[in-house]
């Protein structure tokens, strides 16, 4: 079982969503606080960034924000966080995110959260980040990417090996499971990015 402290979870910052999405969103947080699992996010007060971040404080959990100086001068930023990380650049956010964290969840979200997914399974691929990733497929909002990653691991893009970069839950309840229960990668696992 892993030990989880501390976990990173993208999501939209988008206030336009179905609330099927806040409700999952809402949930996860609820239960990172019952777990004593502090999250880190990207500090937004929008969307399912602000509603994960909500839950969890009014749960009694705790939560660290990771956000570069340009959003802070739109306010674009939770003010309540327990903790909020300035950064100079987006690069230095993601990898601030990434260090601080014993696993990801990806909950739905645009290009961003998209992007800060595929970049953590490169580096995972890559035997840089050997933590777990959880892709939250809430009302099956992620088929299309994960049909999109079966078809480049068909056509030798990547490896059958790739598979277990991620793991797909369907409810916040089974991401926190596998949170503890997803194997950790040793760095022998670099040599499968080769094709």
């Amino acid at each position: 079982m892993n030990p989880i402290k501390n976990v990173c979870v993208y999501c939209a910052s988008s206030t336009q969503i179905n609330e099927t999405y806040f409700s999952a969103a809402k949930r996860l947080g609820q239960l990172l606080a019952l777990h004593h699992i502090n999250l880190i996010n990207g500090a937004g007060r929008q969307g399912l960034m602000g509603a994960i971040s909500d839950a969890t404080l009014e749960s009694g959990g705790t939560v660290t924000g990771i956000i570069p100086h340009f959003m802070i001068k739109q306010e674009w930023h939770h003010k309540g966080l327990t903790q909020l990380i300035e950064t100079e650049t987006m690069h230095e956010r993601k990898r601030r995110m990434a260090e601080m964290s014993d696993g990801i969840i990806a909950l739905p979200g645009g290009c961003g959260t998209m992007e800060e997914l595929l970049e953590i399974i490169t580096w995972k691929q890559l035997g840089l980040y050997p933590k777990p990733i959880i892709i939250l497929n809430t009302d099956g909002f992620y088929n299309s990417l994960l049909d999109m990653l079966e078809h480049a691991i068909t056509e030798h893009f990547m490896r059958n090996e790739h598979h277990q970069i991620w793991r797909v839950s369907s409810t916040p309840e089974e991401s926190i499971e596998l949170l503890y229960h997803t194997p950790i990668w040793d760095n022998t696992i670099s040599k499968f990015a080769v094709i």
